[in-house]
C-alpha cells in the first residue's frame, strides 16, 4: 500500500514527523418546519443547527493536525458557513491548540483555544454527532456554538483498578462562546451587528433579558475553571460503560458579584458483539443531565451608566434611577437521552428525547423566554453510512415549547413539527472525534 502524502514532512533524529492529517467535512443539510425561519433561529438555536426552511450549509470543517515534533502534537480546526437568514458567508476559528507528548506520569498538557472538555457533546464538532442538530440544553448552558476559549488543560490517569481520568482546565471566560459567563449572548449571532441586540437604557441583554456588563480580568476570579472526571468499565466482552462528572465556574456579565456554576453527569453505555463486521451491528445508549446556577448581581440600568461604551461604571447597581434588576439566582436544568441501534452494515435508526426547564424570572417573563422555558422535544433518526466518507440522515423533531405561544412569528401554538434530511461528505483524513 502506497504511503499517504505529507503536506510537511521533517527528520528529526531518527524520526520523521509528518503533518498528514488534512481534510475538509461538509455537512448540508434540507428541510421543513411549521414555524417560520425566524422562529426557528431560536427553535433551533445550536449555530449548526438546520435552521431554515429549504437549504442550510450547516458548516464546511477545514482540519490539520499532526506532530510537530517528539514533544507536541497540533491540531486547527477552522469553520465555513452561511448565515441562513443574511445569505452571508462566515469563518469562524473553532478549535487551534497544542497537547504534548511526553510528559511524566500520563500527563498531557493542551493548550491554546480550543472546546472546554464538559460532558459528551460539548467537546465533539458538529460532524461527530449522531443526530444533526445539538441538545436544546447544551445550547441554553454553553450557547450556540459550544462552550470553548483560550487557555490550558492538564489530563492526567489515576492510580485506580479500571480506567479513570481527571481533567482540569483554566480560559477566558469571555467572549461570545462563553454564553453563561462573560459572553452572556445564547443564541446564535452570526452575521448579526449591534443593531441586533435588544438594549436597556444603552446595555446589550444576555441571559434572562438582563443586561450586560462588561468587565476586565482584574483577579484570578475573572477566569472560567473547569474540571471533568471520566471513569470506564469493561461490563463483558461485548458491553462497555463510561460514567464522567464535569463542573465548570466563572464570573457572569450581571456585574461584579455575578457568578455562574454549571454541573454535569454524562452517562454512556455500548454493546458490540465479538462477531460484528466493521463495528455493525451495534447499541448505544446515551444520556446527559446539565445544571446551571446563575447568580444574578443587582443592576440599576441608567442612560448615564452606560454613555456609549457599554462598560461597568460604578458600583454593582450602575448608580443613579432607571430600572432596577434586583440580585437573583437563577436556575436552568435538563437533560437529553439516547439510544441508537445499528441494525445493519451502515444503517442506524435512533430515538433522542429531550427536556428543559428551570426556575427564577427572566425579563418578561421565564415563559417568554426561548431558553429557559419548559421545553420538551422527542426526535426519531435514520442514518445510513454508504462509506466511512459520507452520511445520509433523516431526522423528524417534534418540539413543545412554551415560548412559541409568545414569539410573534405566527404560530400561536406551543408545538412544532420540522422534518430535516442531513448529507455529509468527507476529504481526506479527518482527526477522529469520538463519542463512543
Amino acid at each position: 500500500m502506497p504511503a499517504r502524502p505529507s503536506l510537511l514532512s521533517r527528520q528529526v533524529g531518527d524520526t520523521t514527523f509528518r503533518l498528514i492529517d488534512v481534510s475538509l467535512d461538509v455537512l448540508f443539510a434540507v428541510g421543513f418546519s411549521t414555524e417560520t425561519d425566524e422562529s426557528l433561529q431560536t427553535l433551533q438555536g445550536g449555530g449548526h443547527d438546520p435552521r431554515k426552511r429549504g437549504f442550510t450549509l450547516q458548516q464546511a470543517e477545514l482540519s490539520l493536525s499532526g506532530a510537530v515534533d517528539p514533544y507536541f502534537n497540533a491540531e486547527s480546526h477552522i469553520a465555513f458557513f452561511i448565515d441562513p437568514i443574511t445569505g452571508e458567508t462566515g469563518v469562524e476559528l473553532e478549535e487551534a491548540f497544542f497537547t504534548t507528548q511526553s510528559l511524566p506520569y500520563t500527563l498531557q498538557l493542551k493548550g491554546g483555544y480550543y472546546l472546554t472538555e464538559f460532558g459528551l457533546i460539548n467537546p465533539a464538532h458538529p460532524h461527530a454527532w449522531e443526530w444533526l442538530d445539538q441538545p436544546f440544553i447544551n445550547t441554553r448552558v454553553f450557547g450556540a456554538d459550544g462552550m470553548r476559549q483560550a487557555g490550558l488543560r492538564l489530563k492526567g490517569l489515576l492510580p485506580l483498578p479500571w480506567f479513570s481520568e481527571v481533567y482540569a482546565g483554566v480560559q477566558n471566560a469571555d467572549g461570545e462562546t462563553m454564553a453563561s459567563f462573560y459572553g452572556g449572548q445564547v443564541g446564535h449571532n452570526h452575521g448579526e451587528d449591534e443593531a441586533d441586540h435588544e438594549h436597556v437604557n444603552g446595555f446589550e441583554t444576555g441571559i434572562s433579558g438582563r443586561p450586560i456588563v462588561q468587565r476586565d480580568v482584574k483577579a484570578l476570579r475573572d477566569l472560567l475553571y473547569s474540571t471533568r472526571w471520566v471513569n470506564a468499565w469493561d461490563l463483558s466482552s461485548e458491553v462497555t460503560t463510561q460514567l464522567g462528572l464535569s463542573g465548570a465556574f466563572g464570573p457572569n456579565t450581571t456585574g461584579r458579584s455575578g457568578y455562574t456554576q454549571i454541573y454535569g453527569t454524562d452517562l454512556l453505555l455500548r454493546w458490540r458483539p465479538s462477531n460484528h463486521f466493521r463495528g455493525w451491528p451495534f447499541l448505544a445508549w446515551q444520556s446527559e443531565f446539565l445544571y446551571r446556577n446563575y447568580q444574578a448581581a443587582e443592576f440599576t440600568s441608567t442612560s448615564t451608566a452606560a454613555n456609549g461604551d457599554g462598560h461597568d461604571h460604578g458600583d454593582d447597581n450602575g448608580n443613579g434611577g432607571g430600572e432596577v434588576f434586583p440580585a437573583k439566582t437563577l436556575e436552568d436544568w435538563g437533560f437529553y437521552t439516547q439510544l441508537i441501534y445499528g441494525f445493519r452494515y451502515g444503517w442506524a435508526g435512533g430515538l433522542r428525547y429531550e427536556y428543559g426547564t428551570g426556575s427564577g424570572d427572566s425579563v418578561g417573563g421565564r415563559n417568554r423566554d426561548p431558553f429557559r422555558d419548559n421545553r420538551h422535544r422527542l426526535s426519531p433518526l435514520l442514518s445510513w453510512r454508504p462509506t466511512e466518507f459520507s452520511r445520509i440522515r433523516l431526522q423528524y423533531n417534534y418540539d413543545r415549547a412554551t415560548h412559541l405561544e409568545f414569539d410573534g412569528f405566527g404560530n400561536r401554538e406551543q408545538d412544532a413539527h420540522s422534518w430535516w434530511l442531513g448529507f455529509e461528505v468527507l476529504l481526506g483524513a479527518h482527526p477522529a472525534h469520538k463519542l463512543y
